[in-house]
């Protein structure tokens, strides 16, 4: 026979999951809309129907707010298949260099689309806040990180100049393909996610060393 306080035990986790979710998504639609300094904890207090205290209690400051923010976007990001390992099947599976490079221009595309509305609070806030710059130096090493575990499966297929380190390789790949530079192109002059991905496919072989020239 089941034990009550168990029971009572997985309520009371249930009902924990269900007010952290709401607020991390009050959260996340203010901070998209207002910025990180223009969202107050009342704001998204009042917005995910909770109290103040409950903010506290439940997730903790703004900043660990913002950072539970972050973390739900990159477990979006993964189920929808924007991980490192995604990536590293995705060109492995690429049939020639050409391929291999639509696939990388692709996903940094997809990636920086998604994430450009809170990469544009983490910059805005980074300045203000010395944790929150810790955030944003966070971001940059995962995003690194994935690129890093990619550069195999583009070394197989593009055929990278032999003495190019990993670590080289991806820190290229990573400046190429930096979510200001997105921010800047496309936010800022007016291009097209089109024109953007296509920029990528052009750019990326001049960043990565190698003996072949795969066609757009």
């Amino acid at each position: 026979m089941d034990n009550p306080r168990t029971r009572s035990q997985i309520r009371r986790d249930a009902q924990t999951a269900g007010t952290r979710g709401d607020i991390i998504e009050a959260a996340s639609a203010l901070m998209r809309e207002h910025g990180y300094v223009g969202t107050s904890i009342a704001a998204i207090a009042d917005k995910g129907g909770v109290a103040v205290q409950t903010i506290y209690n439940t997730v903790g400051s703004k900043v660990d707010v913002l950072a539970a923010v972050l973390a739900a976007t990159n477990d979006g990001a993964r189920a929808a298949g924007l991980s490192a390992t995604g990536l590293g099947a995705g060109i492995t599976g690429a049939g020639n260099p050409g391929s291999a490079v639509r696939v990388l221009a692709a996903w940094i595309a997809d990636s920086n689309e998604r994430a450009a509305p809170l990469n544009r609070v983490v910059n805005e806030a980074a300045g203000l806040d010395p944790e929150i710059k810790e955030l944003e130096l966070s971001m940059a090493a995962r995003s690194l990180h994935a690129y890093s575990e990619a550069v195999g499966a583009l070394r197989s297929q593009l055929g990278l100049r032999p003495g190019l380190s990993d670590h080289e390789a991806a820190t290229s790949i990573w400046a190429l393909g930096h979510p200001q530079v997105f921010t800047t192109l496309v936010g800022g002059f007016g291009w097209s996610r089109e024109t953007y991905e296509n920029w990528l496919r052009s750019a990326l072989p001049g960043v990565l060393p190698t003996g072949r020239f795969p066609a757009r």
